[in-house]
């Protein structure tokens, strides 16, 4: 069985203002998955060898909105993510996860 590993700040922080806002872990995973996939994205256009001026026009927007969309830094919407990855090839599957 995997040792666990011990509690960073982050953690702590986390942990504390959960007490306040239950749903805040749901929250934050919810958020660094969209990140991920933001990055994933990235990735993907880079992969298929488009620039992201070429990426914004096909999606009628500019470079440096698809800038911003792929740093992770920005939260955005998913029927954007789901757009761009149309203009790149792919698509993004989601699932419903009941919290226990």
């Amino acid at each position: 069985m995997p040792r666990k590993q011990p509690l960073d700040e982050l953690d702590l922080i986390l942990a504390e203002r959960a007490k306040k806002n239950p749903e805040l872990p749901a929250l934050v995973a919810a958020r660094t998955n969209r990140r991920i996939l933001q990055h994933q994205l990235a990735h993907r256009r880079v992969e298929i060898g488009i620039t992201q001026t070429e990426a914004g026009a096909a999606m009628k927007t500019s470079q440096s909105a698809i800038a911003r969309l792929e740093s992770g830094e920005h939260d955005v919407r998913m029927s954007t993510l789901e757009r761009y990855a149309v203009v790149l090839g792919c698509a993004i599957s989601m699932s419903l996860d009941v919290a226990s």
